[in-house]
Protein backbone atom coordinates (compact mmCIF):
# COMPACT_ATOMS: atom_id res chain seq x y z
CA UNK A 1 0.00 0.00 0.00
CA UNK A 2 2.65 2.70 0.74
CA UNK A 3 4.18 1.39 -2.47
CA UNK A 4 1.67 2.62 -4.64
CA UNK A 5 1.29 6.13 -2.54
CA UNK A 6 4.91 6.55 -3.27
CA UNK A 7 4.30 6.03 -7.11
CA UNK A 8 1.30 7.91 -7.05
CA UNK A 9 3.08 10.95 -5.32
CA UNK A 10 6.17 10.67 -7.36
CA UNK A 11 3.61 10.95 -10.82
CA UNK A 12 1.82 13.94 -9.36
CA UNK A 13 4.77 15.55 -8.32
CA UNK A 14 6.29 14.58 -11.95
CA UNK A 15 2.83 15.62 -13.56
CA UNK A 16 3.62 19.10 -11.91
CA UNK A 17 7.01 19.70 -12.59
CA UNK A 18 6.47 18.68 -16.80
CA UNK A 19 3.17 20.99 -16.96
CA UNK A 20 5.20 23.50 -15.80
CA UNK A 21 3.58 24.75 -12.46
CA UNK A 22 6.66 25.01 -10.51
CA UNK A 23 8.55 27.97 -10.68
CA UNK A 24 8.08 28.58 -14.63
CA UNK A 25 6.67 32.06 -16.47
CA UNK A 26 3.21 31.89 -17.71
CA UNK A 27 3.76 31.78 -21.57
CA UNK A 28 1.77 34.91 -22.99
CA UNK A 29 0.95 33.19 -26.14
CA UNK A 30 -2.36 31.06 -25.35
CA UNK A 31 -5.35 31.04 -23.12
CA UNK A 32 -6.47 27.88 -21.12
CA UNK A 33 -9.08 26.73 -23.84
CA UNK A 34 -6.29 26.83 -26.17
CA UNK A 35 -4.53 25.04 -24.18
CA UNK A 36 -6.94 22.83 -23.43
CA UNK A 37 -7.50 22.75 -27.47
CA UNK A 38 -4.02 21.80 -27.85
CA UNK A 39 -3.78 18.99 -25.31
CA UNK A 40 -6.74 17.77 -27.54
CA UNK A 41 -4.63 17.68 -30.18
CA UNK A 42 -1.85 15.93 -28.91
CA UNK A 43 -4.13 13.16 -27.20
CA UNK A 44 -6.14 12.55 -30.82
CA UNK A 45 -2.75 12.01 -32.79
CA UNK A 46 -1.06 9.93 -29.74
CA UNK A 47 -4.37 7.81 -30.01
CA UNK A 48 -4.25 8.08 -33.86
CA UNK A 49 -1.05 6.37 -33.73
CA UNK A 50 -2.03 3.35 -32.09
CA UNK A 51 -2.47 0.06 -34.36
CA UNK A 52 -4.62 -1.84 -33.85
CA UNK A 53 -7.11 1.25 -32.65
CA UNK A 54 -8.24 1.75 -29.35
CA UNK A 55 -11.88 2.78 -27.97
CA UNK A 56 -11.37 5.20 -25.44
CA UNK A 57 -13.31 7.82 -23.28
CA UNK A 58 -12.91 11.25 -21.89
CA UNK A 59 -12.02 11.67 -18.11
CA UNK A 60 -12.63 14.71 -16.20
CA UNK A 61 -10.94 18.43 -17.45
CA UNK A 62 -9.75 19.87 -14.78
CA UNK A 63 -8.07 23.62 -14.39
CA UNK A 64 -5.83 25.48 -11.84
CA UNK A 65 -4.79 28.58 -11.67
CA UNK A 66 -2.88 29.24 -14.96
CA UNK A 67 -3.08 25.66 -16.44
CA UNK A 68 -5.82 22.95 -17.68
CA UNK A 69 -5.29 19.08 -17.81
CA UNK A 70 -7.14 16.88 -19.99
CA UNK A 71 -7.98 13.05 -19.58
CA UNK A 72 -8.60 10.43 -21.53
CA UNK A 73 -9.00 6.42 -20.56
CA UNK A 74 -8.40 3.80 -22.76
CA UNK A 75 -11.50 1.48 -22.76
CA UNK A 76 -10.40 -1.49 -24.73
CA UNK A 77 -8.99 -4.05 -22.66
CA UNK A 78 -5.14 -3.63 -22.63
CA UNK A 79 -4.08 -7.30 -21.42
CA UNK A 80 -0.69 -7.83 -18.57
CA UNK A 81 0.86 -9.43 -21.59
CA UNK A 82 0.30 -6.17 -23.89
CA UNK A 83 1.17 -3.63 -21.39
CA UNK A 84 4.97 -3.57 -22.87
CA UNK A 85 3.84 -3.42 -26.45
CA UNK A 86 1.24 -0.77 -25.87
CA UNK A 87 3.87 1.58 -23.81
CA UNK A 88 6.44 0.85 -26.26
CA UNK A 89 3.92 2.19 -29.52
CA UNK A 90 2.75 5.17 -26.94
CA UNK A 91 7.05 5.77 -26.69
CA UNK A 92 8.00 5.15 -29.74
CA UNK A 93 5.32 8.17 -31.23
CA UNK A 94 6.59 10.10 -29.02
CA UNK A 95 10.30 10.24 -29.51
CA UNK A 96 8.79 10.29 -33.19
CA UNK A 97 7.23 13.78 -32.71
CA UNK A 98 9.89 15.09 -30.83
CA UNK A 99 8.41 14.80 -27.02
CA UNK A 100 11.68 14.61 -24.42
CA UNK A 101 10.93 11.05 -22.36
CA UNK A 102 11.24 12.68 -19.19
CA UNK A 103 10.73 9.70 -16.68
CA UNK A 104 9.73 5.86 -17.68
CA UNK A 105 7.75 3.91 -14.24
CA UNK A 106 8.56 -0.25 -14.83
CA UNK A 107 5.87 -0.86 -11.80
CA UNK A 108 4.55 -4.30 -13.04
CA UNK A 109 0.96 -3.18 -11.78
CA UNK A 110 1.14 0.71 -12.22
CA UNK A 111 3.72 1.31 -15.33
CA UNK A 112 3.98 5.00 -16.60
CA UNK A 113 5.49 6.68 -19.40
CA UNK A 114 6.50 10.12 -18.88
CA UNK A 115 7.21 13.24 -21.69
CA UNK A 116 7.37 17.11 -22.30
CA UNK A 117 6.86 18.42 -25.55
CA UNK A 118 8.87 21.18 -26.97
CA UNK A 119 5.74 23.87 -25.69
CA UNK A 120 6.02 22.73 -22.55
CA UNK A 121 3.18 20.24 -22.02
CA UNK A 122 3.65 17.08 -20.09
CA UNK A 123 2.28 13.92 -21.52
CA UNK A 124 1.80 11.08 -19.84
CA UNK A 125 0.47 7.25 -20.06
CA UNK A 126 -0.15 5.82 -16.39
CA UNK A 127 -1.76 2.12 -16.20
CA UNK A 128 -3.82 1.90 -12.93
CA UNK A 129 -6.25 -0.64 -11.96
CA UNK A 130 -5.92 -2.53 -14.88
CA UNK A 131 -6.61 0.57 -17.40
CA UNK A 132 -4.97 2.83 -19.33
CA UNK A 133 -5.04 6.76 -18.77
CA UNK A 134 -3.70 9.77 -21.09
CA UNK A 135 -3.48 12.74 -19.32
CA UNK A 136 -1.62 16.26 -21.03
CA UNK A 137 -0.79 19.13 -18.43
CA UNK A 138 -0.50 22.40 -20.05
CA UNK A 139 2.18 25.13 -19.03
CA UNK A 140 0.98 27.85 -17.51
CA UNK A 141 -1.07 29.86 -19.84
CA UNK A 142 -3.67 33.24 -19.53
CA UNK A 143 -6.07 32.42 -17.52
CA UNK A 144 -9.95 31.96 -19.29
CA UNK A 145 -13.39 29.60 -19.10
CA UNK A 146 -12.26 26.17 -20.69
CA UNK A 147 -15.29 24.22 -21.91
CA UNK A 148 -14.99 20.46 -22.79
CA UNK A 149 -13.56 18.46 -25.53
CA UNK A 150 -15.60 18.35 -28.64
CA UNK A 151 -13.47 15.94 -29.74
CA UNK A 152 -15.88 12.86 -29.86
CA UNK A 153 -14.72 10.06 -28.41
CA UNK A 154 -14.77 6.45 -30.46
CA UNK A 155 -17.24 4.68 -28.31
CA UNK A 156 -19.76 5.68 -25.52
CA UNK A 157 -19.41 9.25 -24.74
CA UNK A 158 -20.49 7.53 -20.65
CA UNK A 159 -21.52 11.48 -20.22
CA UNK A 160 -22.58 11.84 -16.75
CA UNK A 161 -21.10 8.90 -15.66
CA UNK A 162 -18.15 8.72 -12.65
CA UNK A 163 -15.98 7.05 -12.32
CA UNK A 164 -15.88 5.51 -15.78
CA UNK A 165 -16.37 1.95 -15.94
CA UNK A 166 -13.72 -0.13 -16.33
CA UNK A 167 -12.25 -1.17 -19.49
CA UNK A 168 -14.65 -3.27 -21.54
CA UNK A 169 -14.03 -3.36 -24.61
CA UNK A 170 -12.50 -6.42 -26.23
CA UNK A 171 -9.75 -6.61 -28.99
CA UNK A 172 -8.26 -9.83 -30.77
CA UNK A 173 -4.85 -8.18 -30.11
CA UNK A 174 -4.43 -6.00 -27.19
CA UNK A 175 -7.05 -8.40 -25.26
CA UNK A 176 -4.58 -11.24 -26.24
CA UNK A 177 -4.50 -13.11 -22.90
CA UNK A 178 -6.45 -11.28 -20.84
CA UNK A 179 -9.12 -13.18 -18.38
Amino acid sequence: MRHRLAVRMVALILGMSLSGCLGSGKRADMDMQAAADHADEIMNATLASIDPAVQWAHGPTTTGSCDVTRRRSVMTIVSDERRGSFLGVVERDWKERGYRIKGINNDQDSPAIYAQTSGGFGVSLIFGGGQAFFEVDSPCVEESEVVESTTPPNGPSYDGVYPLPRPNVHSDFWSAGAT
